[in-house]
């Protein structure tokens, strides 16, 4: 049924879960004794997020924030909302933003200047996929799991109004689905 949506495979299972795992080594070197706070931006983080955290071989601390700036479309609205703030205090912390994409970066520069004044020890993004192509915002992915090109993409936590975040792998979505 969902699969009859998608037109081709663009990282199949296996893909993502070896490039998952050597993100997490290099977290895992990177900050080794440091106890990060990786802070997954909600909903589309959440399968990349849990993936990389069982990758991770250094004592961390995990929260969420849920943000939104698409709705149900395919571009960004630009402006964003949050809509469930941190738990925990960052102040002093290093900080580890998780996200699925990093299409425009509006997104994410506004995370990071917002987490930012709460004056964490760093912060550092680590995004399973990167379309540079689409970037509005001056920001840059410190890890990056695939350069990604300019086409609507879903699975694995990426979703299209709510739907095909459950495929085990990442899938470009038929135009005729969202045009």
């Amino acid at each position: 049924m969902l699969e009859n949506d998608i037109e081709r495979i663009f990282f199949s299972a296996e893909q993502l879960q070896v490039r998952v795992c050597e993100l997490g080594a290099e977290l895992t070197h990177d900050f080794y004794d440091k106890n990060p706070l990786i802070i997954g931006v909600l909903k589309g983080s959440f399968v990349f997020m849990a993936d990389l955290m069982r990758s991770i071989k250094t004592y961390c601390d995990i929260d969420f924030m849920s943000v939104s700036s698409y709705g149900n479309g395919t571009t960004t609205t630009g402006a964003v909302k949050i809509t469930k703030d941190l738990s925990y205090d960052v102040q002093g912390r290093n900080i580890i933003l998780i996200e699925d994409i990093l299409d425009s970066g509006i997104t994410l520069s506004y995370l990071k200047n917002y987490i930012s004044a709460r004056e964490p020890e760093s912060i550092s993004i680590c995004a399973l996929l990167d379309k540079p192509a689409r970037r509005r915002s001056q920001i840059v992915p410190d890890y990056v799991g695939f350069i990604c090109p300019d086409e609507f993409i879903v699975g694995y936590g990426l979703d299209y109004a709510e739907r095909y975040r459950n495929l085990p792998y990442i899938g470009v979505l038929k135009p005729e689905i969202y045009t």
